[in-house]
C-alpha cells in the first residue's frame, strides 16, 4: 500500500467539511434488485474493507472547489442509485429501497502545500482508507468523498462507495460523467434502467423464468464441478483470507500475440483470452475443467449497460478442458461463455440456499477460487488510474500494493491492444512471487504459440513453463474433486474430539468390489483406486468411539461444521463406520474392516 507523505507535506491545514444540498429528483420506493440483494448480503456479513469499493477521479487544472461540488450534486440528482437508502429493522436484511427527492451529502476537503512524489498513489491510499467502516444502509449517503487540494486548487477526488449502490462499472460511468461535467459538456439522457425499474423487470414473469433457469444452471455446476480449483497440499489457509500483492503485466508482445491468435482461429480476442486463461488455470490446478467467476458479464444487456447501480452477480463459467488441442478449446469456449452470461441473473438468497443444500449433499464447501474480470471493452476514460497505460512496454511485470484476497486467483484485464494489460492477485500460499510472474508470462507464451499454430493441450508445461500442482500418491479424484484422505482424517479427528480415526478410499461405496476386505484401496497417480481398474473411489471413515455414544450422524455434522475453514482437499466421507477400539495396526484399512461394526451411516451423498 502507498504510504502517506510526511505530515507537514500532506495536509498541514486541518480538514474542513462541506455540506452539499441537492434537490430536483423524484421520490420513489420499491423492492431491491437481485444485484443489490446479493451485495447487501455481503455488506452485512463481510469485513467492510473487503466489500466496500473505491475510486479516484483526477480533477483537471483550473477547476474550482465549487465546480467539483456542483458536478457531484448533478450526479446525485441524475442517478437514483446515489439517492438510495435501504431502511430495515435491526437484525433483518433490507427488502426495499427508498429513493430520496432531495437531501445532503458531505465532502471532506484536505488541503496541501504540495502533494507527495506519487500524487495518484497518495490519492489511491486516501480512497482505500475510506473503505473502513460499514455503511449504514438505512440512512448513510452511499459515497464517502474526500477532495484533495493544493493551495486550495482541486487535484483529486478520492471516493469510497457502498457496494449496494455501485460496482466497478458504475464507478467508471460516474467518473466519465464527472469529467464531462467539469468540461462543461451536457450529459445525454439516461438510456439504462434505474434500480427501482430494474427490480420490476426482474420480478416480471420473464425475469422470474430467467432467474429459475440461472439457478438450475448453477446447480449443475455446483453438483458436478470441482469444489475447489486449487486442491493441493499447500492449498488455502484454514479460515482466513490471504493478503496478496497486485502483479501487473503490460505487454505489447501479448497484445500482438492475442491479435494474431484471434486472426488465426477466427474467434474474437475476448474468447481466445478466456480460453487461454481457463486452459492455464486448469493446467496449473491439475484439473479437468476450469470453474471461474466472470463478474463483468452481467452488463451485456442495454437496459443495465450504463445503469448506476450494482449488478454484481457472477456469471459462472465451467469449461471442460479435456480436448486434444487449444483450437478445439477455443471453439468450445464461445458457447460456454455465452451460456454463463445468459445465466447471471438470479435470486442471490435462493442461490446461496441452493449452494448450502447441494454442498451439504456433496459433503463439501464450494470455493469461489478463481475470478476473471475482463473490462477491456470499456472506453479508456472509464478505467481510472490503476489502468493507465505506461508507455509501450514490450513485456513488463510490476508489483503493486497488497490487498485482502477473498479468493485464490483474481485477474482484471484492462487492455488487450496495443498492449495486453492484466493485473493479477494470486494467493501467496499457492503462488510464490516467481510463480505468479511465471503464470502471467506463461499466458503470453501460450498466446504467442497459438498465434503461430494449434497447440496440443498436453504440451502446456513445455509451451508456458507453468507446471501443474504436485500431489502425493495418496490424493484421490473423488466426485470430480481432488481429495486428501489424510486431510479428511485430520479434520474428522478434530471434529470428534480426538477419537481414533482412519479414512480410506474404496472402489465401491461399501467395501471392495469383490466383497472381500483384504484389498487395500489406494490412489494411483491418476486418482483412481487400485483393486478395481476404473472404479471411482469413495471415502469411508472408521471411528473408534470407545465408551462414547457418538453416532455417524453426529460425526458427519461435526465434520461439516469444520469443512468451510478446513485445509485443502477435504470432503466428507460417503460412509462412516463406528467401532469400539482401534486395531493393533491402525494404519491398515483391512485391519479396521475386520473389526466388529457397532454402527454405520451415510455421510457425503445425502443429508443426515
Amino acid at each position: 500500500m502507498n504510504s502517506p507523505a510526511p505530515e507537514d507535506t500532506v495536509h498541514p491545514i486541518p480538514p474542513r467539511t462541506l455540506t452539499v444540498a441537492y434537490t430536483g429528483g423524484e421520490e420513489r420506493r420499491g423492492p431491491i434488485t437481485m444485484g443489490q440483494a446479493n451485495m447487501i448480503r455481503c455488506i452485512l456479513r463481510d469485513d467492510p474493507t473487503h466489500i466496500n469499493i473505491h475510486d479516484v477521479w483526477p480533477v483537471p487544472g483550473g477547476v474550482t472547489v465549487e465546480a467539483v461540488t456542483d458536478a457531484l450534486r448533478a450526479l446525485a440528482v441524475r442517478h437514483e442509485g446515489l439517492r438510495t437508502t435501504f431502511p430495515h429493522p435491526p437484525g433483518a436484511a433490507p427488502v426495499d429501497q427508498v429513493v430520496a427527492a432531495e437531501g445532503t451529502f458531505t465532502v471532506t476537503v484536505l488541503d496541501h502545500t504540495e502533494l507527495p512524489d506519487d500524487p495518484a498513489g497518495y490519492a489511491e491510499s486516501v480512497a482505500r482508507a475510506a473503505r473502513a467502516g460499514r455503511f449504514a444502509l438505512g440512512r448513510e449517503f452511499p459515497m464517502r468523498i474526500t477532495l484533495l487540494t493544493v493551495a486550495g486548487q482541486p487535484a483529486y477526488v478520492a471516493l469510497a462507495f457502498s457496494h449496494a449502490v455501485a460496482d466497478g462499472s458504475a464507478m467508471a460511468i460516474l467518473r466519465e460523467e464527472f469529467t464531462e461535467l467539469l468540461a462543461g459538456k451536457e450529459l445525454p439522457d439516461l438510456a439504462s434502467l434505474p434500480p427501482v425499474d430494474l427490480a420490476a423487470v426482474e420480478a416480471s414473469p420473464a425475469g422470474l423464468r430467467k432467474s429459475e433457469a440461472s439457478l438450475r444452471y448453477w446447480e449443475r455446476i455446483i453438483r458436478t464441478g470441482p469444489q475447489e480449483m486449487f486442491a493441493e497440499p499447500r492449498g488455502r489457509r484454514p479460515g482466513t483470507d490471504e493478503e496478496a500483492r497486485q502483479l501487473t503485466l503490460r505487454s505489447r508482445r501479448g497484445g500482438r500475440a492475442l491479435a494474431g491468435a484471434a486472426r488465426r482461429t477466427g474467434h474474437p480476442e475476448a474468447t481466445v483470452l478466456m480460453a487461454a486463461w481457463c486452459a492455464l488455470v486448469a493446467h496449473r490446478a491439475g484439473q479437468d475443467s476450469c470453474v471461474t467467476a466472470v463478474p463483468s458479464a452481467n452488463r451485456f444487456h442495454a437496459r443495465v449497460a450504463r445503469s448506476v447501480t450494482t449488478t454484481s452477480q457472477d456469471a459462472l463459467l465451467h469449461l471442460d478442458v479435456r480436448v486434444e488441442t487449444f483450437d478445439a478449446l477455443v471453439a468450445r469456449t464461445w458457447g460456454a461463455v455465452l451460456n454463463a452470461y445468459r445465466h447471471s441473473q438470479f435470486d442471490s438468497v435462493r442461490l446461496w440456499e441452493m449452494i448450502g443444500r447441494v454442498t451439504a449433499e456433496r459433503g463439501s464447501h464450494f470455493g469461489r477460487d478463481v475470478v476473471f474480470n475482463d473490462v477491456s471493452a470499456l472506453p479508456a476514460p472509464l478505467l481510472g488510474t490503476e489502468a493507465e497505460d505506461r508507455g509501450g512496454a514490450e513485456h513488463e511485470l510490476t508489483w503493486g500494493p497488497p490487498q485482502a484476497l477473498p479468493t485464490r486467483l483474481l485477474a482484471f484485464t484492462y487492455r488487450t491492444a496495443p498492449q495486453l494489460h492484466i493485473s493479477l492477485w494470486a494467493a501467496p500460499s499457492l503462488f510464490a512471487p516467481e510463480e505468479a510472474e511465471g503464470f502471467l508470462s506463461g499466458l503470453v507464451l501460450l498466446l504467442e504459440a497459438t498465434a503461430a499454430g494449434d497447440v496440443p493441450m498436453d504440451a502446456l508445461t513445455e509451451v508456458t513453463g507453468v507446471r501443474p500442482a504436485e500431489r502425493g500418491p495418496d490424493w484421490l479424484r473423488l466426485d470430480g474433486c481432488w481429495v486428501s484422505p489424510d486431510a479428511v482424517r485430520e479434520t474428522l479427528g478434530r471434529a470428534v474430539d480426538g477419537l481414533p480415526v482412519h479414512v480410506t478410499g474404496e472402489p465401491e461405496p461399501y467395501g471392495t468390489a469383490d466383497g472381500t476386505d483384504g484389498t487395500e484401496a489406494t490412489a494411483d497417480t491418476d486418482g483412481t483406486a487400485s483393486g478395481t481398474p476404473g472404479a471411482e473411489p469413495h471415502l469411508t471413515a472408521y471411528i473408534a468411539r470407545g465408551d462414547t455414544l457418538l453416532t455417524s450422524e453426529e460425526a458427519h455434522r461435526a465434520l461439516m461444521a469444520l469443512i468451510p475453514a478446513a485445509g485443502s482437499g477435504v470432503l466428507a466421507p460417503r460412509r462412516y463406520v463406528l467401532v469400539t477400539d482401534p486395531p493393533a495396526d491402525p494404519d491398515r484399512s483391512d485391519a479396521w474392516r475386520r473389526l466388529k461394526t457397532i454402527e454405520e451411516g451415510t455421510g457425503r451423498g445425502r443429508q443426515v
